[in-house]
């Protein structure tokens, strides 16, 4: 077998997403609704080798990328990897991101048209992967939100380059500030999706879409989307490197782990009582304040401005 002959989606073997063909067409799921489809790092990893199978097979003239069951299209990235493993190691964050913006990347450059097939709830990184693709089609009980700013992140991974180009400015910085989430009726009105349909007409309609694309010239498509791809690449080539190295030193503060913290604990966020540390005057970026006390009994130094005692040696601490 060469390297660009034609595989069976059988000879994969993944875990977290599930790969069908046939009839001209790709399906490409996010197999973990349990937690609403939301994604690891492994999740990634399996969509982008997916999708690069499906740009090279030409038995495949359309994708679709869907999410299991009935609630949930994609809710973005599994925040309880986040806070069990990039509040540890905010390194890791930033080769995560190189992950997330593969997978993006080999959506936009499938050199095929991507449907997404909205079933659900569509959240944070999930309308990132949404507006990757090139067309979409929701269900009628269907929500889309951006979740950044609520849980201690920023949704630099697509939304803030590529939500004003579907939906305007201002629109676009209400979702992304606010988090409030839109209908999919909203989505339509707004230019976020293309069409919306009762759930039970969901696939029927996604085929609909699909056999028109189908019953066109598979090299005037490709280079159809490369052309219309312009903006929405200008935006993220001249964002998205910015954005993964100051995502990956951001996790280092106190944002992202109360954000993160909170959401896997599933209590309130303490936003109130961030804001107020620095407007008293204290340390808003760090857990337990900056690192600024020493210890007198064993010289160790650099530990939390908040700490009364050494966490070295147990001794009590002097500022400075």
């Amino acid at each position: 077998m060469t390297m660009f002959e034609r595989r069976a989606a059988e000879d994969f073997v993944f875990k977290e997403i599930l790969y069908e063909k046939g009839e001209w067409l790709a399906r490409i799921t996010i197999n973990r609704p349990e937690v609403y489809n939301c994604y690891t790092a492994l999740t990634l990893q399996e969509l982008t080798t997916a999708f690069q199978d499906a740009a090279w097979d030409d038995a495949v003239a359309v994708v679709v990328l869907t999410g299991a069951g009935e609630k949930a299209f994609c809710t973005g990235g599994d925040v309880r990897e986040y806070a069990s493993t990039y509040t540890r190691r905010p390194r890791d964050y930033w080769k995560y991101m190189g992950i997330f913006a593969g997978a993006l990347d080999a959506i936009r450059n499938a050199g095929k048209p991507v449907i997404a097939r909205l079933n659900g709830i569509v959240a944070g990184g999930g309308n990132e992967l949404n507006m990757a693709c090139d067309l979409a089609v929701a269900a009628e009980h269907v929500t889309i939100r951006q979740v950044g700013t609520r849980v201690g992140s920023v949704a630099a991974g697509g939304a803030t380059q590529w939500l004003p180009l579907h939906i305007g400015d201002r629109r676009a910085r209400e979702m992304l500030f606010t988090c409030d989430a839109i209908t999919a009726r909203q989505a339509l009105e707004w230019g976020l999706v293309n069409r919306v349909v009762p759930a039970g007409e969901l696939d029927a309609a996604v085929r609909e879409l699909a056999d028109k694309l189908i019953e066109k010239f598979p090299e005037c498509l490709r280079y159809t989307k490369q052309q219309v791809n312009f903006w929405k690449d200008l935006a993220w080539h001249q964002t998205i490197g910015h954005a993964r190295d100051w995502l990956a030193l951001h996790f280092a503060s106190l944002e992202p782990y109360e954000g993160m913290t909170a959401f896997a604990e599933k209590r309130p966020w303490d936003y109130l009582g961030i804001r107020r540390r620095a407007a008293e005057g204290g340390s808003s970026e760090f857990l337990w304040g900056p690192y600024a006390r020493s210890c007198p009994s064993c010289q160790a130094k650099g530990l939390p401005e908040g700490f009364a005692f050494c966490g070295r040696c147990g001794a009590r601490l002097t500022a400075g």
